[in-house]
């Protein structure tokens, strides 16, 4: 988590590369770890309020908004956190989206459309948190986490209701 690539990271890529799996050290871990938490974090959320593919949410103006959004909230909270994010995150984690098949669905959308504990804490409410603390306003995650947590908590069997 230093940036520094220990003795134990390159052995792990050289297995990985016998394995015939590409893998790659990056030349900052933080980076690459909210990279990854832009994309999946947005999708994911997007995803589960739409209860839409990635094809239907990414081609209205109005969701693939709201995705842009969600970009930004979590590009200012990684800037208040001190992660030096590439000035192309927003167009590189588009471009992603735009790249998915129409079809795709994240993880988390699939757990909250089937009723099943979700991600939900581990990336939506984790925006909300970091932005708090960070003091970084974040209402669009809020909104989809507020939005979703009845259905989380009726999915980890914390409340009851009708669905």
């Amino acid at each position: 988590m230093d940036n520094l690539p220990s003795e134990r990271v390159k052995q792990l890529q050289q297995v990985f590369k016998r394995a015939g799996v590409t893998a790659e050290i990056p030349p900052d871990i933080q980076v690459a770890l909210w990279m990854k938490f832009l994309f999946i974090t947005v999708w994911s959320g997007v995803g589960a309020v739409t209860r839409a593919p990635v094809g239907i949410w990414r081609s209205l103006p109005e969701t693939r908004q709201m995705a842009e959004q969600g970009l930004y909230e979590i590009m200012a909270v990684a800037r208040a956190r001190g992660i030096a994010l590439p000035g192309e995150a927003m167009r590189t984690t588009m471009a992603m989206f735009d790249g998915l098949s129409p079809q795709s669905t994240s993880s988390m959308q699939r757990d909250v459309m089937e009723g099943r504990p979700s991600e939900l804490e581990a990336q939506i409410g984790a925006v909300v948190r970091l932005g708090q603390e960070a003091d970084v306003a974040t209402p669009l995650h809020e909104f989809i986490y507020h939005i979703l947590l009845p259905l989380e908590l009726r999915a980890r069997g914390k409340v009851q209701f009708p669905g």
